[in-house]
């Protein structure tokens, strides 16, 4: 139940990231969901790997490089999507810390609202 919670309050963070940043849009909210999906799938898999073939990078930049990361998986997901469309990097940029911020707040909202006693 919390897995599908967060799945759609996170497609609505990504309507709230196209509404209030032009750097990104989404037509629909079907499309919302797919990239929300889509973003997770990535974050799960690709961005792991990513991390660790750029642990240099990462270290000598104090881990200010998973900002880049951050923003490629975003980037990636709007390039195979057709509803969901960035940019360019910098506004991928911008929009990866809009949609990390509200996933902390969705986080942190859902582990209260789903906690175990």
């Amino acid at each position: 139940m919390k897995l599908l919670a967060k799945w759609l309050l996170s497609a609505m963070a990504l309507l709230a990231v196209a509404h209030f940043y032009s750097g990104v849009e989404v037509k629909t909210l079907t499309a919302a969901l797919i990239a929300a999906f889509v973003i997770g799938l990535l974050n799960t898999i690709v961005r792991p790997i990513f991390i660790l073939l750029t642990l240099p990078i990462t270290l000598i930049t104090l881990g200010l490089f998973l900002f880049f990361i951050n923003a490629l998986m975003f980037y990636m997901a709007s390039g195979l999507l057709e509803g969901f469309q960035v940019r360019n990097f910098t506004a991928a940029l911008i929009g990866s810390l809009l949609y990390s911020v509200a996933g902390m707040v969705i986080e942190a909202a859902l582990e209260r609202v789903f906690k175990k006693s």
